[in-house]
């Protein structure tokens, strides 16, 4: 268990690490980077990579969600963004991308009044289905239960339940709450839940019969949750906490498997690759793909946290476009600022540590290195 800090008479805090805060440590053995695995997989599904793309509208369109899956990874279409609200809402996107900064949380804010529309879901799956890639989608737990049948009568392969912050024991006096156990019991496809930033929450969402639980609150490059909540994962922990849930889950039920994936915070390839060293089986990026000349945002970025009609909880940012996806992936990298060739970074880590696949990887040393700028 990790130090906990006496920050006054009245109150103790748990010293927890972000992912700036740790390094991974070479060991005696070598592999050569052409003989490393970076294969994922969740339910039958598998990938070449352990990359998600985000369910932003800065991150993922249908065609970059196409795109995703022509080069291994698994892009989530954000079922609440502007793709099931407008018919084209590429010029809504435009508007967005050159808004002032002093008017983009408002006018965001108007343009996603909008209702969702179950017509566009439809649509929107059937064209990436019918690209032949695996089919992700992503509601709130707000929308869930009002769109659910909806989803899948479209088809979706993997459904994605995406918040703030997740719990598997809501209570509410007002409305009739989300059974996440009963819900995952009964719909036919696999669920990733999420988020959860502690081994307790994260072991509550595994019991629910989740294919995967997602860590941390996502949107790091765009999320002003802690300035407005007080809120805030910090994601080496978290990786670590859940990590840990998982293995007593595993335990616990005769050896079912529960995929971690981290979300939110990894900008850099340097992030990622020690996200799956502290346990992570795959990463949700948002950031790093909204830089990708596919990207929807044209460089600039925002998250659900941005939309929210009383108390928005992020802000468009300014990313800037590297590469193509393929080049963000894959590379080839031109400077050495972490923000392509992240598949690259990883095989090149996995290598130096001696891993063969991202599983074993888990396993790696590392160090802890508080405030050193890595």
């Amino acid at each position: 268990m990790s130090q906990e800090i006496e920050i006054g008479l009245g109150k103790k805090g748990r010293l927890a690490y972000s992912l700036d805060d740790i390094a991974i440590m070479p060991s005696r053995r070598t592999r050569d980077p052409e003989d490393v695995s970076t294969a994922w997989q969740v339910d039958a599904y598998e990938f070449d990579v352990p990359v998600l793309g985000a369910p932003m509208d800065s991150v993922s369109s249908p065609a970059s969600i196409i795109e995703m899956g022509r080069l291994g990874a698994l892009g989530v279409l954000d079922l609440e963004g502007l793709w099931t609200r407008y018919e084209d809402p590429q010029p809504l996107l435009d508007e967005i991308a050159q808004l002032p900064a002093s008017v983009a949380t408002a006018r965001i804010q108007e343009i996603y009044a909008e209702p969702m529309k179950a017509e566009l879901i439809t649509q929107r799956l059937h064209e990436i289905r019918n690209a032949g890639v695996t089919v992700a989608a992503s509601l709130s737990p707000q929308y869930t239960q009002e769109f659910t049948s909806t989803v899948v009568e479209a088809g979706v392969d993997l459904f994605v339940i995406r918040g703030t912050v997740v719990s598997a024991e809501h209570v509410s006096k007002d409305h009739e709450t989300l059974n996440l156990k009963k819900f995952i019991y009964e719909l036919d496809v696999p669920v990733i839940v999420g988020g959860a930033a502690n081994y307790t929450a994260a072991l509550h969402l595994m019991r629910t019969g989740a294919a995967g639980v997602l860590v941390g609150f996502g949107g790091g490059a765009v999320s002003a949750t802690r300035d407005t909540l007080g809120v805030e994962a910090s994601m080496a922990t978290a990786i670590a906490d859940v990590s840990e849930a998982r293995r007593d889950y595993m335990d616990e039920s005769g050896g079912r498997y529960v995929q971690v994936i981290a979300d939110g915070g990894m900008g850099t390839s340097g992030s990622f690759v020690k996200a799956l060293a502290m346990g992570a089986d795959a990463v949700m990026l948002g950031a790093p793909l909204a830089r990708a000349t596919e990207a929807p945002g044209k460089g600039m970025h925002w998250g659900s946290e941005a939309r929210h009609p009383t108390l928005p909880r992020g802000f468009r940012s300014d990313v800037g476009t590297v590469g193509s996806l393929k080049e963000i992936l894959y590379g080839p990298s031109h400077q050495a600022d972490g923000t392509t060739n992240f598949i690259g970074a990883l095989r090149r880590a996995m290598a130096s540590t001696g891993y063969i696949d991202v599983k074993s990887f888990q396993r790696c040393q590392v160090v802890v290195t508080p405030g050193h700028d890595l």
